[in-house]
């Protein structure tokens, strides 16, 4: 049986309301006074009937290899990580237009957090990661995102570019975030309708078939000495364009 290791009290709070894994068992460091964020941890996994265990801080720190836990940690079924086809059907959804998030490729588990994070505050509906060499929905990354990846659909496949073109079949406009020849300003480009964000990889961009299979690309503008964003800082601005465009025009 395949076990996830949760940690941090964000973590836990956020896979016990979600209630998308099975959660095995819920352990507390010896001595660790019960109050706050603890004691409404205790209280959900008690409702929930999971067991709530004590162990010793540094037994704790071992099974996480020194990660930061915060004293709580807990044993969970892997990621529920949805299919393609799932994102599919939500595309056809029109009121409001269905928003996905596409990564090419990240390896820092931090940068894809903090996408994540960024596009559950946002609403996003669905999220598509590629299966191989680029970080999953790991416990480091369910940390750094305080739980929210245990809010989001999230899909991982083995070929992006043909997960894009079943989106796009589906009635999705694929966007990349690329300063590139013809790309547009990113706050002059309609991202209203239905849409999905590409965002590349950390250092090299997009690949080329992924940026040949986006509809458009959009860039944001830069005028200091370096020369391009972080991967997850450049990404959730996007995102956030895309929500003011929205509620723009939901205003009238």
């Amino acid at each position: 049986m395949m076990i996830d290791l949760l940690y941090g009290r964000n973590a836990v709070r956020e896979a016990l309301r979600a209630g998308r894994r099975r959660i095995y068992a819920v352990y507390l460091a010896e001595g660790a006074k019960v109050r706050d964020a603890l004691a409404e941890i205790v209280e959900m996994a008690e409702r929930a009937g999971v067991p709530v265990r004590t162990a010793p801080r540094e037994q704790m720190d071992k099974r996480l290899a020194g990660a930061k836990h915060h004293g709580i940690l807990a044993e969970t079924s892997p990621y529920p990580y949805v299919s393609l086809r799932e994102l599919q059907e939500l595309c056809a959804r029109r009121a409001p237009p269905p928003l996905m998030l596409l990564l090419d490729h990240l390896q820092d588990p931090q940068n894809v957090a903090t996408l994540l994070r960024t596009a559950e505050a946002l609403g996003v509906d669905g999220v598509v990661l590629p299966a191989h060499r680029a970080a999953g929905v790991t416990p480091a990354v369910v940390n750094a995102s305080a739980g929210a990846v245990e809010h989001l659909r999230i899909a991982q496949e083995t070929n992006l570019v043909r997960a894009m073109q079943a989106l796009q079949e589906a009635g999705l406009w694929l966007v990349g975030v690329e300063l590139a020849p013809g790309a547009r300003l990113y706050v002059e480009a309609d991202l209203t309708g239905p849409l999905g964000l590409v965002v590349g990889s950390e250092g090299e961009g997009m690949s080329r078939l992924v940026r040949e299979t986006c509809d458009f690309l959009v860039y944001l503008p830069m005028v200091g000495r370096v020369n391009s964003l972080n991967a997850a800082v450049a990404g959730s601005v996007a995102l956030y364009e895309v929500w003011r465009q929205r509620a723009q025009r939901a205003r009238g």
